[in-house]
């Protein structure tokens, strides 16, 4: 368990964040988007639609690095050690993970039956403190981004400034 300063600094810098990053066991590092309930860091990956969790090896029993990043800023506030532990579909604890969690899901496709979706679906994992603040590095610990179709540039059209120019005329 963690002492009192570092849970308060772990759970209130967490509640601010909009996101944290999770290392798992294996895998990369992933941002995921997350509530604070309970004590504890709950997220819902899988599935189709959902945040991507199954290649960072979240298991039951295991245990993950989150880092929290300021909202404000970007800047890395705290590293702590989670505990994590898969809540099961209908249970009490899964039931008041998902109610918080239904309201910080943006753009759902299927808002109206999106509990029933994750059930199907998703894993809905709770991420609990269990062990002291991690000494942020002194480097950068910058990273190459993941592959995705989403990072694709392309070049500017060529008739794209001739077109802006007639905008303003």
């Amino acid at each position: 368990m963690t002492e009192p300063l570092s849970q308060a600094l772990i759970e209130e810098a967490t509640k601010k964040s909009g996101l944290i990053w999770v290392q798992g066991p294996t895998g990369p590092s992933r941002a995921l988007w997350h509530v604070w309930h309970d004590g504890a860091a709950h997220v819902v990956g899988g599935g189709a639609g959902e945040q991507p969790v199954a290649d960072l090896g979240l298991v039951d029993g295991a245990t993950a690095t989150v880092t929290v990043r300021s909202k404000d800023k970007g800047g890395r506030l705290v590293t702590w050690t989670a505990a994590v532990a898969e809540l099961p579909p209908g249970a009490e604890s899964w039931a008041a993970a998902v109610a918080e969690l239904k309201g910080k899901r943006l753009n759902a496709p299927d808002a109206e039956r999106i509990e029933e979706r994750w059930a199907q679906q998703c894993r809905v994992l709770r991420l609990t403190p269990s062990g002291a603040v991690g000494d942020l590095p002194d480097g950068s610990l910058a990273a190459t981004p993941l592959p995705s179709p989403a990072t694709t540039r392309r070049a500017m059209p060529a008739a794209l400034p001739r077109l802006l120019r007639r905008r303003r005329g």
